[in-house]
């Protein structure tokens, strides 16, 4: 990540930093006001980069925000980045219909394996919750969020 971005960031990883965020597989409330509020002031900083607006979304569980970023993308990111929403609203499938669409999955094989198999384990589990799927949910979000952050030429916006 590059330290521009990560100091755009700061505000909220402060309050939330990566341990503590996306703490369910499927969210079930949104986060504090407060993180609402401040990752509206982050993401219009991000009005350029699309990409990581619609992760940011995604980091405090704002899913419905983050798919009306990543509908609009055309991208290998944008797709994975809408596999990764539908999958944590508990809509498998079309994860695994947008995770075909990226085609390039490799990004998520460095994480844990067969992103097809790791949706299945989150179908199976995701109401156990359980705390190693939650965590490869973060690393996901990551390297997923890394990727972005040094693919501006990507951006591929409608």
């Amino acid at each position: 990540m590059t330290a521009q971005v990560a100091e755009l960031l700061e505000p909220l990883t402060e309050l939330l930093p990566l341990a503590s965020a996306m703490p369910d597989l499927v969210p079930l409330r949104r986060q504090r006001p407060e993180l609402l509020s401040i990752t509206e002031t982050i993401s219009e900083q991000l009005n350029e980069r699309p990409c990581l607006a619609s992760g940011l979304w995604l980091y405090v569980d704002d899913l419905d925000r983050s798919h009306s970023i990543s509908q609009g993308l055309h991208t290998i990111e944008g797709a994975l980045w809408h596999a990764v929403m539908h999958r944590r609203e508990g809509d498998f499938g079309n994860s695994k219909y947008w995770l075909r669409q990226a085609g390039d999955v490799s990004i998520f094989e460095a994480v844990y394996g067969n992103p097809f198999d790791f949706v299945d384990r989150v179908q199976r589990d995701h109401r156990q919750n359980p705390a190693e799927l939650v965590e490869l949910q973060r690393q996901e979000w990551l390297a997923l969020f890394e990727f972005c952050t040094a693919n501006r030429a990507r951006e591929g916006v409608e």
